[in-house]
């Protein structure tokens, strides 16, 4: 039962040979002093624990129930030995340790087959029977050292424990042949990818039933769990594994758009939507200050603050974003120290990353975690986008735009849903989705009275806008009167939602600006937004709007829609808990005649006088700016009205102690203008 059977494998495949999980040695121990009873203890808890475990239902279903029934058998001496009352000779303790050591490794690596993908175990499956085959070795060695005849158990106990040894001795690595053969139709089936060949469809069915897919949701559950193992591999170094993973998921994302068409949509699918941080590519101007980056978080290429830092060859770290247009360029060394690339992988610096959240987060600065893919530059990962998922990518987004294209109501829906959720992540989806003509049967589905449709083929703009090469397409396709459309009757919010973040989005480039400026409806409708919206919506209306206002011509429009009593109002809404966003607005329409005028006729004052207490870093400095702004236009009257407020000189005098440095430097200045207007007081009450 217990012989290798093994078919041949198609040739040149990176697939990896042994299975990449967190070291064993690490996480299965004995602690040195342990006590022998509690020793045996252990192996009695860790033995029922292996027998009681679910095991895995697919692959690997001979090896492991072979080897859990020989440590039950085993379960049985550490049963008897717990009964005796006389001590265990050194080298039993020694062969008990052993035994414990390895039981505990194997209860995790049935555990890893348990959980993890199922293709995945699947490409692993020899890697997985050699390492189970290992631990039956270990269990062999540890046995060669036990001396049955110096221990007080019966002799059914020894023979049986013997008989265990013995079959343990003669075990060989065990693959069975009908997975080997399944696994070698899945490479074969990745192949076809890369040779740019569309695989069988009557096959892809009967491929995915056998691996036990039968439903969208068992499609979306796999996907969940491939993604999972790329983060697990990326951050150990497995390069050509991480490759083969990507290659993996672009092939099942093809198979179930096929196969299905469709999954099942869920409610609570969010958008991937651009961060505040990309308003401008210079920053935040007019209104707020760039914060001062520290040297470590900026990327050694772009000198600016990393958002996804990754690891080249040399040990050197860079953002994703730049490293990748480096390689693509055709360079194969490292930028800082010279060095010749051994290899062109690019491994996530996950410790500096949650450094660098953690300090935008202390800072009040927005930060996305999967920025690296979000930038919106073109920029090629060297591992994640491999020739075989490029092209399943490809065939996938071709196949969904032909649906678009041809399909009923119905089809149409479906398949922009599907879109939208291709797009959410990743630059070459992205891009590969407008390269097969996506965005213009988009556009067009933005009229479709059908909330469903309509709600998908914005989100769907709304990711592809993420990539800058494709907000000029979508521009050019005649979008942007569909969206502002959608903005204003979208037929439901989380329509008119996403149609802000994508006003948002396209506005990066600053023509854009101008031209969504110049819709009559477009601020108006934003302003509607940032009234009515949940607090997500609020929070895209605000970015929008702050964006837009970077051009000056657009200040005095943001205004005569009415947005500044309604920010001043959302200032001290816990419920919208958009403080910061609507304090930035504000900031920036600070800056402007019209803005001062407005901020003039409202109660802004004492909540800004608040806010320079209670807010964030960010939120401190914004509020001194229109405090200060509003102080230096409305002369006495405005410098009088903060006056009158018990606490706003000591509220000033605490940031101008502590806070940031261009928070001082206001408050310094502003505290200048309230001591210059308390002198001339005092001179007139004196004449």
């Amino acid at each position: 039962m217990e012989k290798q059977s093994r078919e041949s494998r198609p040739e040149n495949l990176n697939i990896p040979v042994r299975l990449n999980m967190p070291s064993m040695a690490d996480t299965a121990h004995v602690p040195a002093n342990i006590s022998p009873t509690s020793l045996v203890q252990s192996l009695i808890q860790q033995s029922r624990d292996i027998a009681a475990m679910e095991k895995p239902k697919m692959f690997q279903i001979q090896n492991v129930a072979t080897i859990t029934r020989r440590i039950k058998l085993l379960s049985v001496l550490f049963e008897e030995i717990k009964d005796t009352d006389i001590p265990l000779p050194p080298s039993a303790i020694l062969c008990l340790r052993e035994l414990s050591i390895v039981i505990q490794k194997i209860k995790l690596m049935i555990e890893a087959c348990r959980k993890r993908s199922c293709i995945w175990n699947l490409m692993e499956n020899e890697s997985v029977s050699l390492q189970l085959y290992e631990m039956t070795m270990e269990i062999v060695k540890a046995l060669d050292f036990l001396p049955l005849r110096l221990l007080d158990v019966t002799a059914d106990i020894k023979e049986q424990v013997e008989l265990v040894h013995n079959q343990a001795k003669k075990a060989k690595p065990y693959v069975d042949s009908e997975d080997e053969r399944l696994r070698n139709e899945l490479v074969e089936l990745m192949k076809s990818f890369e040779q740019r060949r569309s695989p069988d469809i009557y096959r892809l069915p009967r491929i995915f039933e056998r691996l036990g897919f039968k439903s969208p949701a068992d499609y979306q559950a796999e996907l969940g769990k491939l993604h999972a193992e790329v983060t697990v591999q990326a951050g150990t170094g497995g390069v050509v594994v991480v490759s083969t993973l990507n290659n993996i998921i672009g092939m099942l994302l093809y198979a179930k758009c096929v196969i299905f068409g469709v999954v099942q949509e869920e409610d609570d699918l969010a958008p991937c939507s651009p961060s505040f941080s990309e308003a401008s590519s210079s920053g935040f101007t007019d209104g707020r200050q760039k914060l001062t980056v520290p040297d470590e978080f900026k990327c050694p290429i772009s000198l600016d603050l990393m958002k996804d830092p990754v690891i080249v060859a040399t040990g050197h770290t860079y953002d994703r974003i730049s490293i990748s247009q480096w390689l693509e360029s055709g360079h194969c060394t490292c930028p800082k120290s010279g060095q010749k690339l051994l290899h062109l992988g690019l491994i996530p610096n996950f410790a500096l990353r949650s450094l660098i959240a953690q300090w935008c987060e202390d800072n009040g600065v927005p930060f996305e975690l999967n920025a690296g893919n979000s930038v919106g530059k073109p920029g090629k990962d060297p591992i994640s986008s491999s020739q075989a998922a490029l092209e399943a990518i490809k065939m996938t987004a071709a196949f969904l735009v032909g649906k678009l294209a041809t399909g009923s109501l119905d089809i149409q829906r479906q398949a922009a849903f599907e879109l939208r959720l291709l797009a959410k992540s990743g630059m070459d989806n992205r891009r590969c989705i407008a390269e097969a003509g996506a965005i213009p049967f988009l556009v067009s589905l933005l009229q479709s009275k059908d909330a469903r449709t309509q709600e998908n083929a914005v989100t769907a703009l709304l990711n592809l806008s993420i990539y800058d090469n494709n907000r000029t397409l979508i521009m050019a396709a005649g979008a942007l009167d569909q969206i502002i459309e959608v903005l204003e009757n979208g037929t439901s919010m989380e329509s008119r939602e996403n149609a802000a973040a994508t006003l948002f989005s396209l506005s990066v480039i600053d023509d854009c600006k101008i031209t969504i400026g110049s819709r009559p409806k477009a601020i108006p409708g934003l302003v509607g937004l940032l009234k009515q919206g949940s607090s997500r919506g609020k929070r895209d209306a605000a970015t929008a709007l702050f964006n837009l206002s970077l051009y000056n011509g657009n200040k005095p429009l943001v205004v005569a829609a009415g947005a500044i009593p309604i920010l001043v109002e959302l200032l001290t809404d816990e419920r919208a808990g958009i403080t910061d966003d609507a304090l930035a607005v504000l900031s920036i329409l600070a800056a402007s005649v019209d803005g001062l005028r407005a901020l003039g006729h409202t109660t802004a004052i004492p909540v800004l006088v608040e806010l320079l207490r209670l807010g964030s870093p960010k939120g401190k400095e914004n509020s001194i700016s229109v405090l200060l702004a509003l102080c230096k236009s409305g002369g006495e009257e405005m410098v009088n009205h903060l006056l009158m407020i018990s606490s706003s000189v000591e509220s000033l005098q605490s940031l101008a102690a502590s806070g940031s440095v261009r928070a001082k430097r206001k408050a310094t200045s502003l505290l200048k203008i309230l001591s210059q207007y308390e002198n001339k007081l005092t001179v007139v009450n004196l004449h």
